[in-house]
């Protein structure tokens, strides 16, 4: 499961990079759960060309990632939001003036992202 969502995220952030034809493979393998043999009977490909090409897809998408760190970003991000709510429903519940301190420092760790 948690191939699928990385491999989902890579393409989320980087597809747009793809050609339009490993796209179509890429969506077709990773978003319409076709098999390689699906894919390479629909798209009048081999198998092991479908293959090759998810392989070298995933690569570049992995590449990307490493240079750019988006997904990264984004991971660091929610994380953060989240601990600021956590701080906010116990800012709610207590209203302890020091978990106002903590969201401004958080909000501040999110804009150095």
């Amino acid at each position: 499961m948690e191939k699928i969502v990385e491999r989902a995220l890579l393409y989320d952030f980087y597809g747009e990079l793809l050609t339009e034809h490993q796209k179509q493979i890429y969506e077709d393998v990773v978003f319409n759960d076709l098999s390689f043999s699906e894919v390479a009977e629909e798209r009048g490909i081999s198998r092991q060309g479908v293959h090759d090409l998810m392989k070298r897809c995933t690569r570049t998408l992995q590449d990307y990632e490493r240079k750019l760190g988006l997904v990264e970003k984004f991971r660091k991000t929610q994380e953060k939001v989240k601990e600021i709510h956590q701080l906010t429903m116990e800012y709610r519940r207590t209203e302890d003036r020091e978990l106002i301190l903590r969201i401004e420092e958080i909000s501040a760790e999110i804009s150095r992202l």
